[in-house]
């Protein structure tokens, strides 16, 4: 049977897709469907086909899969940041945990029961909504020329109006509403992309869920805002308000913060805190968007590393120094390090506000930081914790990881289908996957965090 763009197809959906989409087949041709879960019967109009396959779109939902809820955000299947709200929260957790396992198998190159014997039990959340501590709201106009904030459409830059995101804290809508009030009433004109004009072109809202205090940073194409004094007064209604500030980005570009800071009211960093150790967050600073699974991930890698007091850890992409501060409480020195030089500013400043003395963070690759201290000072590692970004880490820093021969390898990963990749590196060069763990720190979405350790093979 032959399908082509536009065909009306009836189809049971029989698996899911690594980017959540509902996958289903006639007489062998494959059919990927956003928006349609796991036992849902549905028909789906064909948007782009090829010789075995297609991409089609949910038409209607004939039969609901009993996995189907009804989702919290009417703005879901325009959105794209919550690509399973839809499906039950049991279910997405084991959607998760099979992602990891598929990859594991597929890429890893590892037995399935194996794999099956070394992963615990998923770690949801309690709640699943409301988790994140930070977002990044850009502002527009709809089609009558009213102001509107929200977020854009999946893979474009229209923006969908919507200030009350149900992943983010109550304080967003807030705080949103007051912008757009001060923004009409002083004619504030957004940016418009196409023609590099306007004035505000986002806002970063950023909250310590332990401390309650908010951090409020517009994006401006400018020097300043009209009346900054009103706006100012009106955000210090809101409760926890600790920190408002601009960042200045005249660029024509996508990226969305600027390089200066003015900071209008408070501090120009907000405090949080995760099992006891206080942070600093300035606008720029990367910190884990879900607190609650973060102290629940670092835990893990904690338990994993399986230190006594003696140990030497080395923990590459340190960002902020966050599990590097976790484990110097239980190690008897932590050397952390990462590329990104401010980073390690802001680590070396958390280490001291929390009077934590047995760490050093170097700044750098981590393939160039490791054989440089180890050879030329003798440093080794004991316990090496890795917690790179979605590409994994390098070839030459696992290369530079084997060489110095750590007794554990703590993995921290965001991105299973690299991580699967890295493991089978290891496992080719002398080191076993002994455990894993998925938690789920980014729920209603495909996204997943998983924690292994691997140990050098017997």
């Amino acid at each position: 049977m032959e399908f082509k763009k536009n065909d009306i197809c009836r189809v049971t959906i029989e698996d899911i897709g690594t980017d959540g989409e509902g996958i289903g087949k006639i007489d062998g041709f494959t059919l990927f469907i956003k928006d349609a879960v796991l036992g849902d019967e549905v028909e789906a109009k064909i948007m782009k086909a090829k010789k075995s396959y297609a991409y089609a779109k949910l038409e209607k939902v004939l039969t609901p899969s009993p996995f189907r809820v009804e989702p919290k955000c009417q703005f879901h299947k325009q959105c794209g940041g919550c690509q399973i709200q839809a499906m039950d929260y049991a279910k997405q957790l084991e959607f998760k945990h099979n992602k990891v396992r598929n990859n594991l198998i597929r890429i890893g190159g590892l037995d399935a029961e194996y794999v099956d014997s070394i992963m615990e039990e998923p770690v949801g959340m309690e709640t699943p909504f409301y988790y994140r501590n930070k977002a990044q709201f850009p502002f527009g106009k709809n089609k009558e020329g009213k102001i509107i904030t929200g977020f854009y459409a999946g893979r474009t830059h229209s923006i969908i109006e919507n200030t009350a995101c149900a992943l983010g804290v109550d304080e967003n809508k807030v705080i949103l509403e007051k912008i757009l009030k001060y923004m009409e009433e002083e004619k504030v004109a957004p940016y418009e992309e196409e023609t590099h004009k306007g004035l505000l072109r986002h806002a970063l809202i950023r909250k310590g869920f332990a401390t309650g205090q908010l951090m409020v940073c517009l994006v401006i194409n400018g020097r300043k805002l009209p009346a900054e004094d009103k706006l100012v007064q009106s955000l210090l209604e809101v409760e926890g308000m600790t920190s408002i500030s601009v960042s200045v980005n005249t660029e024509k570009t996508n990226v969305i913060m600027g390089k200066e800071i003015r900071l209008l009211y408070g501090k120009d960093q907000i405090e949080d805190e995760i099992d006891g150790i206080t942070f600093k967050i300035s606008p720029l600073s990367f910190y884990q968007v879900n607190p609650v699974q973060t102290e629940r991930i670092y835990s893990q890698a904690l338990k994993y590393a399986d230190l006594n007091g003696d140990e030497t850890v080395w923990d590459l992409y340190c960002g902020i120094g966050t599990i590097s501060l976790f484990l110097a409480r239980k190690a008897k020195h932590v050397y952390g390090v990462e590329i990104v030089p401010q980073a390690i500013e802001d680590a070396k400043e958390n280490a001291a506000r929390n009077v934590i003395e047995n760490v050093d963070f170097y700044v750098g690759k981590a393939e160039v930081v490791l054989p440089e201290k180890y050879e030329k000072e003798g440093i080794f590692a004991d316990v090496i914790v890795v917690d790179p970004p979605r590409k994994g880490c390098d070839e030459d820093c696992l290369s530079t990881m084997v060489q110095m021969h750590p007794k554990r390898i703590v993995y921290v990963s965001c991105d299973s289908a690299t991580l699967a990749r890295d493991v089978k590196y290891l496992e080719e060069h002398g080191y076993k996957l002994m455990q894993a763990r998925i938690f789920d720190n980014f729920p209603q979405s495909v996204h997943v965090e998983t924690v292994c350790l691997i140990i050098p093979q017997k």
